[in-house]
């Protein structure tokens, strides 16, 4: 492939991890193609920020770090050029165009694959367009080289992208596109691939995982994908996220607890638990279902670790609907949870509904649902006092009396609390036992057998 003009590249991923696959596939075209990847924005010819759009404060954080390079790029008056890519370019490119003049180019989602080409345009006289935002139908496969971090022992797998569930708060359908699942074959290629780069831990993701394989002609299962990844040499910890209550069945909990490699973990991400909210969500699913899932899981995978999401201050939440969601917190005790208050977004369908939910209001009753879920999850901590956990080491530690930090199976990263160990005598990449001795309401404390 031709070089493209001087160009030492930094990109700036913002969101979430499927998010930070896109700017893993960027990262390696561009560095295919004759780029330099450099750690700073200061380093950098180009600048991309791979910005996230789906709810407000998403889009005020990706405001914020563009309008400060642009800031920077007017102040300093070099040649930087800057490029935003993702989400939030997919929905307001032409809107943004006029507010930020400095911005070079705007790309879509569906222009990953064709990042090189973009920033080729970069060195022309006069750039073609400043605007390209296609249909989203950008799918990866192995033949995308990602950049990682060298020191990364951790990787996500991007199964699919995309989402037809069409739910009546979101956006993702008309930012990602429709759901497109990668061919089996393919998936298992890159997962060869990861573990061959070093990478013991892969994380299977997907806007809905649990939708995997509806829209591919033969009808692959996730059950056989996750059963054909666990037996790859030199994998040890497989993790799958994002699941989708209405969409998850018994054959995939199963095969989750055939394979000592996959970790006894679930993201479920109900939302709420009032049978007319969940309605008005369009989330295809009711209370009854969520509750025989959850028991459903907790007998299929004996000490499973349960993860969810909701969402408070819905229109229509009133107040009993959200002490029905508080008992069913309180109820159910996951081990993990994360509370959103509603953010009402343009174009979608309760965008259109009556809110009489105040944004203090919605505070209040995510703080009610997080303090409650904070004394959960210490009790829950406390109870793995003494026992012992395989630990993957990832970073030192800054905390007095630990030197290390690591993750047990049952934590994610970004998402979960964390293992604190005091031995310093494990290399950062490798997975060692260690004896739990103590825990706080999200991380746990240990040491080294």
């Amino acid at each position: 492939m031709k070089k493209t003009f001087p160009s030492r590249l930094h990109i700036i991923s913002l969101g979430c991890s499927k998010n930070l696959v896109d700017s893993e596939v960027m990262g390696g075209l561009a560095r295919s193609s004759g780029m330099t990847i450099v750690e700073s924005p200061d380093d950098a010819d180009v600048v991309i920020v791979n910005t996230c759009g789906f709810i407000q404060p998403a889009k005020e954080e990706a405001l914020d770090i563009i309008l400060t390079l642009a800031h920077g790029k007017k102040k300093s008056g070099r040649n930087l050029k800057l490029v935003v890519a993702g989400c939030l370019a997919q929905r307001y490119a032409k809107e943004l165009k006029n507010e930020i003049p400095e911005v070079d180019l705007f790309i879509g989602t569906g222009e990953v694959g064709r990042i090189v080409r973009h920033l080729q345009s970069l060195s022309e006289a006069k750039p073609r367009r400043t605007v390209v935002c296609s249909k989203p139908d950008f799918l990866m496969t192995s033949q995308h080289e990602r950049i990682l971090s060298s020191k990364s022992v951790t990787a996500y797998l991007k199964i699919s992208d995309g989402c037809s569930n069409c739910c009546t708060y979101c956006a993702i359908p008309s930012i990602r596109g429709r759901a497109r699942s990668r061919q089996p074959d393919d998936i298992l290629r890159e997962a060869q691939n990861l573990v061959a780069r070093g990478i013991r831990e892969i994380i299977l993701i997907g806007q809905d995982t649990t939708a995997y394989g509806r829209d591919l002609k033969t009808r692959p299962k996730l059950s056989g994908l996750l059963s054909d990844l666990a037996g790859l040499s030199g994998l040890r910890w497989l993790r799958l996220l994002y699941a989708h209550p209405a969409h998850i069945t018994t054959d995939v909990l199963e095969a989750m607890n055939d394979h000592k490699t996959v970790c006894r973990y679930l993201d479920l991400p109900v939302q709420h638990i009032d049978d007319a909210i969940l309605a008005a969500m369009h989330r295809k699913v009711g209370a009854a279902r969520i509750a025989q899932m959850i028991s459903d899981a907790r007998r299929i995978i004996p000490g499973v670790a349960l993860r969810t999401s909701i969402i408070v201050g819905f229109p229509g939440e009133t107040q009993k609907r959200f002490e029905r969601l508080l008992d069913f917190v309180r109820e159910t005790r996951f081990d993990h949870l994360g509370v959103f208050t509603y953010s009402r977004e343009e174009g979608t369908a309760a965008a259109s509904q009556p809110s009489r939910i105040s944004e203090k209001e919605k505070e209040r009753r995510r703080e009610i649902i997080m303090n409650e879920q904070a004394d959960i999850s210490h009790v829950i901590n406390a109870t793995l006092i003494g026992s012992t956990q395989e630990v993957l080491i990832e970073e030192t530690s800054d905390r007095e009396g630990y030197a290390l930090i690591g993750r047990c199976r049952r934590q994610a990263p970004e998402i979960d609390g964390v293992t604190y160990i005091k031995d310093a005598n494990a290399k950062i990449g490798r997975m060692v036992k260690c004896m739990i001795t103590a825990a706080d309401h999200y991380d746990l404390f240990g040491e080294i057998l």
